[in-house]
């Protein structure tokens, strides 16, 4: 289904000075720029690249948030919806040009090559400092991964957790979380991406990894069969959330935003996490 922005028309305000002759009244300094719908018409859009919509994120782009690798195929969560965004912007996929950015880069202050990423980057106060993020997209929790015969398969609760060796990969919320929820005793390692840290869980370099829990449901049920899920942790105030990541003071949030709330309304997000990403309902709480 071909969709539009619904566009409304926003009058502007016009001054004029009256009758000649007659003092001028002092000078008052022009309002700023309201930004509204109109302004989110493709023409208007405020691109790196007139005409075309790039989008970033990274490689290897991991199942169930991309597939086989190819952020182009509209395979996976975030890659359909990255374009069902285009198409409410007024994209086809054709106009679409994807780039790779590393995920520790894609927050990190200054020029950005991209127009959005999209790469299960959690809105955190910290990154909103140096870039801009949508609305959220989708609600992320974190969730424990270890072997079915590894120490940490009869994890029941956070203290549980705090003598084992933990890991996460590097800059995510995940690790983040093993930091300031579980606080364990021995450091835990770092790894440079989500592979690392599944060849580290193997190898019995570390008891259990830590990731979000559509990508620990995929590892334990595809990747790695003979790990579980030991638990995820709570986020009783559902305030993990995933956004689009744009730079500092960029004008397309708002027709992100806009984009984001027409898919949020009419199903469409709603649809894809029920086509991309499985069930949670199974996963207790660690607490």
């Amino acid at each position: 289904m071909n969709r539009t922005a619904r566009l409304v028309a926003v009058p502007l305000a016009v001054f004029a000075l009256v009758g000649a002759g007659c003092a001028p009244k002092e000078d008052k300094p022009a309002a700023e720029p309201t930004i509204g719908p109109d302004t989110c018409e493709k023409a208007k859009l405020p691109l790196k690249t007139k005409g075309t919509l790039t989008i970033g994120t990274d490689s290897p782009a991991y199942p169930p948030w991309f597939s086989d690798d190819d952020p182009t195929n509209g395979e996976g969560f975030e890659s359909a919806v990255a374009y069902a965004v285009a198409e409410e912007l007024g994209f086809s996929a054709e106009e679409v040009t994807w780039i790779k950015v590393p995920f520790n880069n894609s927050y990190a202050p200054g020029a950005k090559k991209f127009d959005f990423d999209i790469n299960q980057i959690s809105i955190t106060p910290k990154r909103a400092k140096v870039v801009d993020f949508s609305d959220g997209y989708y609600s992320a929790s974190q969730a424990v991964i270890t072997l079915k015969k590894g120490k940490a398969s009869k994890v029941a609760s956070l203290a549980d957790l705090k003598g084992l060796k933990l890991g996460a990969q590097t800059g995510t919320t995940s690790l983040t979380a093993i930091r300031e929820l579980v606080k364990p005793t021995k450091d835990p390692l770092v790894f440079d991406d989500t592979n690392v840290a599944k060849r580290a869980l193997l190898n019995k370099q570390v008891d259990a990894i830590v990731a979000d829990l559509p990508t620990a449901l995929y590892i334990t049920a595809v990747e790695i069969p003979k790990g579980k899920i030991v638990g995820q942790f709570a986020d009783p105030n559902n305030t993990e959330q995933f956004g689009l990541l744009a730079e500092k003071d960029s004008a397309l949030v708002p027709c992100l935003n806009t984009a984001l709330t027409t898919l949020r309304e009419d199903g469409t997000l709603a649809d894809l996490e029920t086509k991309w990403l499985s069930e949670n309902a199974d996963v207790p709480v660690i607490e």
